[in-house]
């Protein structure tokens, strides 16, 4: 289970130290395997190639002429990268899913159960914001029971 939120810095290479705390979690899930691609809202995912195999064949059996579905298979499927952590446990991210979620230098690692998101420092700051607006409005379906 992943979950938190954790800035990091990107290297001069692009590379992103994942956190002690995550590293031995993250390889036993993932067999070694790692699967980095784009997000609809401008992050990346970050799966265990197990995990995100039945996503991808999901993703996959659409329709291509639906041009959503299209769409969608170029986004997830099309961006996808086959990584695996380093032996000092770094994820090289790619300069064009770098370019695409606008990764500088500052980023955030946020667990999201099975996968991780990885967020720019500024689009984080963005999502905090969208949630804090949202705040007086009713939970979204699935949620409205919610009691913290």
């Amino acid at each position: 289970m992943f979950q938190g939120a954790t800035a990091l810095s990107l290297d001069a290479k692009g590379r992103l130290a994942v956190p002690a705390r995550h590293r031995e979690a993250l390889v036993t899930a993932s067999e070694g395997q790692l699967v980095l691609t784009a997000h609809p809202h401008r992050c990346l995912l970050l799966y265990p190639s197990p995990a995100w195999e039945p996503i991808r064949d999901k993703v996959l059996a659409a329709s291509s002429f639906d041009p959503r579905a299209a769409a969608i298979k170029r986004l997830l499927v099309g961006n996808a990268r086959d990584e695996s952590l380093d032996s000092a446990g770094r994820l090289l991210v790619s300069p064009e899913l770098r370019l695409f979620a606008q990764l500088e230098k500052q980023v955030w690692l946020v667990g999201q159960g099975t996968h991780f998101e990885i967020w720019s420092d500024a689009g984080w700051r963005q999502q905090q914001e969208v949630f804090l607006g949202m705040v007086d409005q009713s939970l979204p379906p699935g949620l409205e029971d919610l009691a913290l």
